[in-house]
Parts: structure tokens; sequence; C-alpha cells
């Protein structure tokens, strides 16, 4: 469903992204780690349209969607949660959840979301800004999957959100994830997260990946090498 290959990111003349690849089936998901300033974020940026890549391909169901700007790739299929959840905190929950559909042929929540996310119900009145950093990350889910995604893209979700939330987050992403068949491709440092919920890791070090495991060969100890040295 997702191929991405010959991938080139480039900022002015220094060349942060090498020749990166991946590829997802619909329902699969993948877990991109690394150390801070290794390129995760970039890549997310990258492949949802907001930094430019020199080359490659984005292949979404038969669609290239290099060249393509950000709400194009929204579009074709991409839902993307950036690192900080940049929700609208003035906006109540069901305001910001709204902000992420097409008000004018929808603008009831789908009953899944709320469903998915219970709290984000007792709370739809709220304004976003006075929720919890782990409700804040369910909002910003929420926002990106009222578009119906066939890829959605998390970076860093579990920044600032308190164990049992990461725990309950990971639990409602696999899911949901079932339910909605969409691919899953989460940047994230946090191992134990990955591991409830990616199919595959792969590690990146200076805008390379340099190693890849499944879920079925994984040995944790060696990706814990890679996150701490």
């Amino acid at each position: 469903m997702l191929t991405v290959d010959n991938f080139n990111v480039f900022y002015g003349e220094s060349h942060i992204l090498h020749d990166l690849s991946l590829s997802l089936g619909a329902g699969e998901s993948v877990a991109i780690m690394g150390r801070n300033g290794m390129g995760k974020t970039t890549l997310l940026k990258a492949l949802i349209g907001m930094i430019p890549a020199r080359t490659g391909n984005i292949i979404l169901d038969s669609q290239n969607l290099m060249g393509r700007k950000s709400y194009e790739r929204v579009w074709a299929g991409f839902g993307y949660v950036p690192q900080g959840r940049l929700i609208f905190p003035y906006l109540t929950v069901e305001e910001n959840i709204l902000t992420g559909m097409d008000s004018i042929a929808r603008p009831v929540v789908p009953a899944y979301v709320y469903e998915s996310f219970p709290a984000l119900w007792d709370m739809r009145h709220r304004r976003g800004g006075n929720l919890s950093g782990g409700q804040q990350q369910q909002l910003a889910i929420a926002r990106a999957l009222v578009t119906d995604p066939k890829v959605l893209i998390l970076d860093e979700p579990t920044d600032g959100i308190q164990p049992s939330i990461v725990k309950e987050i990971a639990r409602t992403l696999n899911r949901l994830r079932k339910d909605r068949n969409f691919a899953l491709i989460v940047s994230e440092q946090v191992l134990s997260f990955t591991m409830e919920i990616a199919d595959e890791f792969l590690v990146m070090e200076s805008g390379r990946i340099v190693h890849k495991e499944s879920r079925v060969t994984i040995d944790p100890s060696r990706i814990t090498r890679y996150l701490t040295i």
C-alpha cells in the first residue's frame, strides 16, 4: 500500500536523509527509532510534505505523492500527528476534532472516535488547552483519525505523557488499526511503547537506516544499545 524509496532530503547543501526506503501494507505498523537529531522527525515531515525531498518516491495506493502539497497528501490518505500535538487550545475538544473534517459534508464527529477515546466524549465541551498532556494526545490522534487515513503518522506520541495513558493509547491504536485497516508509522524513543504496537523496527543514525528488525526476531537489548550510545 505504501512504498517509500530512494528518499533524500537536503537542508541547503547539507544532506540530511540518505536513500531511505520503507514499505507498509494496510493494517501494518513500523517504528522509526533513534536518538535525538538522527532524522526521525525530518523523515516524517518530509513524508507529509512539510519539508521537500530532493529525490525519491512516495507511492500510496499507486499514487506518487512526491511534489504534492501537505493537504493533498492528507486527501490522498495520510494522517499526521506532530510532536507536541499542536491542538487548538482555545477551541473545545469537539471543535478541535471537527477542524480535521469536511465540516460541510460531515458536520458530526464519527461515533467510533468517541468510542475509542471515551474521555474526549466526557470533555467534548472543554477547551483543548485545559486537557492533560495525555488527553491532548488522544485529541490530536482523534483529529487525524476523522480524515479516515490510510496511513497514520505519529511523531513522538509518548512525549510528556504518564505511563498509564501511554499504555492506553497503545491499546487503542492497536485496536483502531485493525478495525479501520490503516497502516501506522511511529517515530519514538521509548522501546516499551513501540514493542506494544510495531510489526517492524527501523533504527536511524545520521539520516540513515542502520538497523532493521521484525517483531518476530527483535532483540530489545540490541535496539536499546542504538538508543543509548
